[in-house]
């Protein structure tokens, strides 16, 4: 009796104790341990709204306890001070009163987020400039050593919580809904709590907003046959991408080159690389599924927050199909907020004048600064002289604006400051390509191709051959293009055209150039990835220097000669790593009409038959798990 009251006393100390080592994911068995008793007593009240609700805050909480432990503390400070910000603004009668708080509960929120996420950053930049020796001070853990009564935290080490940029924005979301009339502010806090902390999507997204997820808090549970089958599909789904593609792929290859690059050769580096755009977009969209499958189980519903982005033919499309909670929250909250696609606001020139001093404080350069300021002031002298260009202008400079501190809120990293800047580039760079001929593409991208040629010869550089090998390609795509067009032209007619969908007329080679675009934006994000990686799985201390090398040094391997000899050997070596990337994207590319009539038909079959894919499934995803299971990648932002 001793020994059994001695295993329940442990089994109740474990259950109710954060290990830090071994945070509650869902790739663990004891997240479907844990989901299967909440979901049990989920049923027992299922249709009573506030004892659901009630219920599920708290189960959110004790899930965020066992990802995070004492950082649970900042979650629901954040849940109480939204929750009583919104209703204090509500009830204000005055627009000036109303916005008063509203700026007041901005800064709350966003003071919370940098003081995680931007300490370290914050701290080098002050000691920089005033030569001053501050250290980075935790106080929350201060307050945690406080209430155990010990020094069990770390007061030297600002530990990044899980999941605080998508609560936090969630919740500034939220506030900013309640101002603009869009949403009423939550009567009850165990409602609130359940739509800012609901479990599934807490810790990564999606972002939910107020005004999609609040009216569901109200509905009775209702889960129809098909709709049981599509979040079993879900879970499975989200499974399969982060344990056999995800995981796999970074344990037995990409992390590898990554953690030290000059070790292998600029075939690796480029495969890892390319590699790297699958792993992230399968962990990812990964855990979007598994929460979107989770939630459906309940009878919630979260949004769409992928839509097959490696099938964007320009960088623009890719950000309307990758992240797109983040994307629309950004568009919404940031964006438009700049003036959008209308004019320059005092908010676009603050930002331009704040990416410039942390574009210096980050490469130690004040080149950066000053030729940041010289474009910018360009611009806008263009803007001002030239009317009818003022609107493009404006537009690019908001979206460039806007990508660059999406890029800072992954870290206050060069690295990711190159990031976000490449993808706003990009989108600005096709919505000037779009209007020109197909003549003047040709001779710009000639030019362009013969002034990296010449550098190669002259200046020799890795950076210069990788480029110009990459522009040689794409010259020779449009040179192809441009001759079929001038055929045509010297034939007397226009490019030839075939029947479409629903007897449209389309060019004869249009999926040939979609295809095409495809590949270049693809090749396009997976570059900018360089960057991306190598600022992640880093310490704040530390990230910048270190990113900036593993990018410096992968660009060199990539640039450099290759011996074409040794490829065959290499991709012998790693073929089931190859070969799982070429199935991957297969899949990936696969026609949305056949996936969602595979999704359909598992969701309609017999549940014994269901039941059996299942426990294949499992078995077979089972074979691919490691011993130390790997986080989502963006639980660290």
């Amino acid at each position: 009796m001793t020994d059994f009251l001695h295993i329940a006393a442990d089994f109740l100390k474990g259950l109710f104790t954060f290990d830090q080592s071994h945070p509650l994911l869902f790739t663990q068995f004891y997240f479907w341990a844990f989901f299967a008793i909440v979901f049990a007593l989920f049923a027992l009240f299922k249709n009573k709204l506030l004892l659901r609700n009630g219920f599920l805050f708290f189960a959110s909480v004790f899930f965020y306890y066992k990802t995070s432990g004492i950082f649970t503390l900042i979650l629901l400070f954040v849940t109480l001070y939204n929750f009583l910000g919104a209703k204090w603004m509500y009830s204000r009668k005055s627009d000036r009163g109303k916005r008063a708080v509203l700026v007041v509960s901005l800064i709350v929120n966003l003071f919370t987020l940098c003081y995680f996420k931007y300490a370290y950053f914050i701290t080098d930049v002050v000691n920089n400039l005033f030569g001053t020796e501050f250290a980075v001070f935790d106080m929350f853990a201060v307050v945690g050593n406080a209430i155990v009564g010990a020094n069990r935290f770390s007061i030297d080490t600002i530990i990044l919580p899980v999941g605080i940029s998508f609560f936090t924005f969630q919740a500034i979301s939220y506030v900013m809904d309640v101002y603009r009339g869009r949403v009423a502010p939550v009567r009850n806090i165990l409602d609130f709590g359940f739509y800012l902390c609901f479990f599934p999507q807490l810790v990564a997204g999606p972002i939910v907003r107020a005004s999609e997820f609040i009216p569901q808090l109200h509905r009775k549970f209702f889960l129809s046959r098909r709709q049981f089958g599509i979040a079993v599909f879900w879970i499975i789904n989200g499974l399969v991408k982060k344990i056999v593609l995800s995981d796999y792929l970074a344990i037995n290859f990409i992390d590898r080159v990554f953690e030290n690059p000059l070790l292998y050769s600029g075939f690796e580096n480029m495969m890892a690389l390319f590699g790297y755009s699958l792993q992230v977009y399968a962990d990812f969209s990964g855990y979007t599924d598994i929460a979107i499958g989770v939630a459906m189980l309940m009878g919630f519903y979260l949004p769409q927050n992928f839509n097959s982005p490696y099938k964007a033919k320009h960088p623009g499309e890719f950000w309307k199909r990758w992240h797109m909670s983040l994307s629309r929250w950004l568009k919404d909250y940031l964006y438009i907020p700049l003036g959008g696609n209308r004019n320059a606001t005092f908010g676009t020139y603050c930002c331009i004048v704040t990416i410039s001093l942390i574009g210096v404080l980050l490469s130690g350069s004040w080149w950066v600064a000053l030729i940041v300021s010289a474009v910018a002031v360009a611009l806008l002298l263009l803007a001002h002289f030239r009317p009818e260009k003022r609107k493009i202008i404006t537009t690019n400079l908001n979206s460039m604006n806007t990508m660059l501190l999406g890029g800072l809120w992954h870290g206050a990293s060069w690295n990711f400051m190159i990031w976000g800047g490449l993808n706003g580039l990009g989108m600005v760079i096709h919505k000037i390509w779009k209007n020109w001929g197909i003549g003047l593409r040709f001779f710009v991208i000639a030019l362009v191709t013969a002034i990296l040629g010449v550098l190669s010869m002259v200046a020799p550089r890795p950076l210069f051959n990788m480029f110009f090998v990459w522009m040689a390609v794409v010259m020779a795509g449009n040179l192809i293009k441009l001759v079929y067009v001038l055929a045509c032209r010297l034939r007397g007619v226009k490019a030839a055209v075939v029947a479409g969908p629903e007897g449209s007329k389309e060019p004869r080679f249009r999926r040939l150039s979609d295809i095409w675009a495809i590949f270049q934006t693809f090749v396009f994000i997976t570059f900018t990835r360089l960057f991306f990686r190598s600022g992640s799985n880093l310490d704040p201390a530390e990230a910048n220097e270190t990113a900036w090398n593993t990018a410096k040094n992968m660009v060199n391997r990539i640039g450099s000669n290759w011996d074409l000899s040794v490829i065959p050997q290499i991709v012998w070596q790693y073929r089931n790593v190859f070969l799982l990337v070429v199935i991957g994207m297969a899949i990936h590319w696969l026609p949305d009409r056949f996936k969602r009539r595979y999704r359909i038909w598992f969701a309609s079959i017999p549940l014994p038959l269901m039941a059996l894919i299942v426990a294949l499934a499992v078995f077979f995803v089972y074979q691919f798990i490691t011993a130390d299971l790997q986080s989502f990648i963006y639980f660290q932002f």
